[in-house]
């Protein structure tokens, strides 16, 4: 029982990163090769590089970090809300006459969509889950830990590192704490309705609030306790990229170039 609780609060992505079959690459190289496409993706804001994108880096992400292609379209449907906010802007307009594909009357105002905000709306869609697409690559492909050795390794402020991986660490446990909380509220009908179901979350977050104090000032003493210096010190390995991969990355990379430079002088297709 103990043991599937702990599965059941662990998060998908992170047990993925931990059991693909790239975690133990290089990190710089997948950092590059992601962060590299993405790069290229978002400065061209190409139909056909983006297409070409998201569809390499979900099929290297299905078959390389053990995620079934229904959790990662699962998962790339969930920046679909932020995406949708932000091309609404883009695809609606305020004129004062008739126009474009779609015009509804406001007053003395029409609200139109013009063909062109169509066409920007889908290449802002596209360029974005492609780029979204990338970032999954390396996240389930990697653990945090060993991204967190990487920005080490680049000179990262050390600061920044050590926040990174209380946030981390505390992910964990603020999500043990509230699907606790959450399962001893069902069980005593603390969602039966909507009234109940508002009062159930101010409670849960109140007591939230409070045992988050608590365990951070019980990790801070138990810090203190191993001769805390300021820093935390995490055991990393090194593992440097083979030849061959470092060669199949740049021509990768620089194929993925010279075709967006193409796409670009005919126009951003």
């Amino acid at each position: 029982m103990q043991r599937k609780n702990r599965t059941k609060t662990m998060m998908m992505i992170d047990k993925l990163a931990y059991s693909s079959p790239w975690r133990y690459k290089s990190t710089h190289l997948k950092s590059c090769f992601a962060i590299g496409t993405l790069l290229i993706c978002v400065a061209v804001r190409s139909f056909f590089i983006s297409s070409i994108v998201l569809i390499l880096m979900g099929c290297l992400t299905v078959t390389y970090s053990r995620a079934s292609l229904s959790h990662y379209g699962k998962m790339m449907l969930w920046p679909m809300a932020f995406l949708i906010m932000g091309t609404i802007s883009i695809l609606a307009d305020i004129a004062d006459e008739p126009m474009g594909m779609v015009h509804i009357s406001i007053g003395s105002k029409y609200l139109v969509i013009l063909g062109s905000s169509v066409i920007e709306s889908g290449r802002l869609i596209l360029v974005s889950l492609a780029s979204v697409s990338c970032l999954y690559f390396l996240i389930l492909t990697t653990a945090v830990l060993d991204l967190m050795a990487g920005l080490k390794r680049l000179h990262c402020p050390w600061l920044i590192i050590e926040l990174m991986t209380l946030i981390y660490r505390f992910i964990f446990v603020l999500l043990d704490l509230a699907l606790s909380i959450n399962t001893a509220q069902k069980c005593r009908l603390g969602n039966k309705d909507l009234k109940t179901s508002i009062r159930s979350m101010g409670g849960m977050l109140a007591a939230l609030f409070v045992q988050a104090m608590e365990k951070s000032s019980a990790l801070f003493n138990a810090m203190e306790a191993r001769c805390y210096d300021g820093r935390i010190h995490v055991l990393t390995e090194h593992r440097p990229a083979a030849k061959k991969e470092i060669l199949l990355v740049a021509a990768y990379l620089t194929a993925l170039l010279a075709l967006a430079i193409f796409c670009r002088t005919k126009g951003g297709l």
